[in-house]
């Protein structure tokens, strides 16, 4: 018997309405928290030496207001998505997507990435799983495109920050891309770019010709759901308090003209610009989120910032290097000028409608 079944198995001798009062608790003790974390900050910063409205004491308040909210909701968020993927495992999705057209395929693809709570190299596991069961690439790329661009937690952050309309206008603006260019890569019949050990792989792949539902209970599901967020959150904290680091900074020191002459509105090549300072960065939709809010604080324009938003979630480096293992050196160009393409489209979309 294995660690994790015996786990199950453990589990299934409590009673389920402890697990069902516990984690309802647990909700509510969450609640509860959240709504103090802005005097916990205020608290925070006036045990510093500094004088709050100085640009060191701004910068204390910022990060340490946003690392704990941050934190506790991409907690909340692996979690329930952690209980609904219980529903939906890889393999199921490898043989839903496997043998479908393209465009019908690419929107499920992309559909699928924003239930993953992934940052773009995180995605690329799944991304080299789907290639290998046969997926088409087009339909693989799309994927791999909406996973750390259009996720529930930087729709969240996004409402929180932004509000819905904005939310809802980046959701459909970066389903669009992921479709769009996956589709685009997909008509380009590139499989002959992939490295020789995924082609082969590729070439030679079957769909598995049936995959049996598993039976778990609730409390089963609950158990996985902390596993999501053990593994989960293990990869990207790091990441998170990086970002939101930076995001301080900018927040209590870069010169606010600096900002609007960089990300202004009325400068057309703010946005390419903002585009090309994304790629060398490396974080996730969590982390980034308060370099945006900083960023908007600043006055950049609204396009602009989520040009340079999804250009650091979507064509990160370290993405970059990892696909390397997978895709040739003219694939990755190809996804990359593609993928820029729309980030551009976006960029300057948002600017004329916000």
């Amino acid at each position: 018997m294995t660690t994790e079944t015996h786990e199950l198995t453990v589990s299934q001798r409590r009673p389920d309405w402890l697990w069902h009062v516990g984690v309802l608790a647990i909700i509510g003790l969450w609640y509860v928290v959240y709504g103090q974390l802005i005097p916990f900050s205020e608290w925070i910063t006036s045990l510093f030496p500094v004088d709050r409205h100085s640009h060191t004491g701004e910068a204390i308040a910022f990060f340490f207001y946003d690392v704990p909210k941050v934190m506790m909701l991409l907690t909340l968020i692996v979690f329930a998505m952690g209980v609904v993927r219980t529903w939906f495992s890889p393999e199921k999705t490898r043989a839903l997507l496997s043998g479908k057209r393209e465009g019908v395929g690419n929107v499920m693809s992309a559909s699928l990435g924003i239930l993953t709570p992934f940052c773009s190299c995180s995605a690329v596991p799944l991304f080299i799983g789907f290639v290998s069961a046969g997926v088409p690439l087009g339909v693989t790329f799309s994927f791999l495109i909406a996973a750390p661009m259009v996720n529930e937690v930087a729709l969240v952050l996004l409402f929180g920050l932004v509000g819905w309309q904005v939310a809802v206008t980046y959701l459909a603006f970066g389903l669009g891309i992921a479709i769009i260019a996956g589709f685009v890569i997909g008509k380009l019949k590139l499989e002959g770019w992939l490295q020789d050990w995924v082609r082969d792989i590729h070439s030679g792949a079957t769909v598995p010709p049936g995959i049996e539902d598993e039976r778990l209970s609730m409390v089963d599901r609950y158990r996985l759901g902390i596993e999501a967020v053990r593994e989960i959150f293990g990869k990207v904290w790091m990441w998170i308090i990086l970002g939101i680091g930076m995001g301080a900074l900018i927040h209590g020191y870069v010169p606010e003209d600096l900002m609007v002459r960089i990300m202004g509105a009325e400068a057309w090549w703010s946005v390419p610009v903002a585009v090309l300072m994304g790629i060398p960065m490396y974080t996730n939709a969590a982390g980034v989120i308060p370099i945006v809010e900083a960023l908007l604080g600043k006055g950049a324009a609204l396009g602009t910032v989520l040009a340079f938003m999804m250009s650091v979630i979507a064509l990160s480096l370290p993405e970059m290097i990892i696909l390397k293992q997978v895709l040739t050196m003219r694939l990755i160009a190809v996804f990359v000028g593609v993928v820029a393409s729309g980030i551009l489209a976006v960029g300057f979309l948002f600017n004329l409608i916000f």
